[in-house]
């Protein structure tokens, strides 16, 4: 995803805050399983 512009990076929504967060590099191998945005929500579940 070289060259892209962050507003057209996918999106998702926290399922624990229920915020809108964008693709990161570090979740390319495995972004349809990532349902949080942050290690906090992900924690409290």
């Amino acid at each position: 995803m070289k060259g892209v512009k962050k507003s057209d990076l996918p999106t998702k929504t926290c399922a624990r805050c229920g915020r809108p967060f964008t693709w990161r590099k570090k979740w390319a191998r495995d972004w349809p399983q990532v349902r949080f945005c942050s290690e906090r929500c992900r924690r409290t579940k």
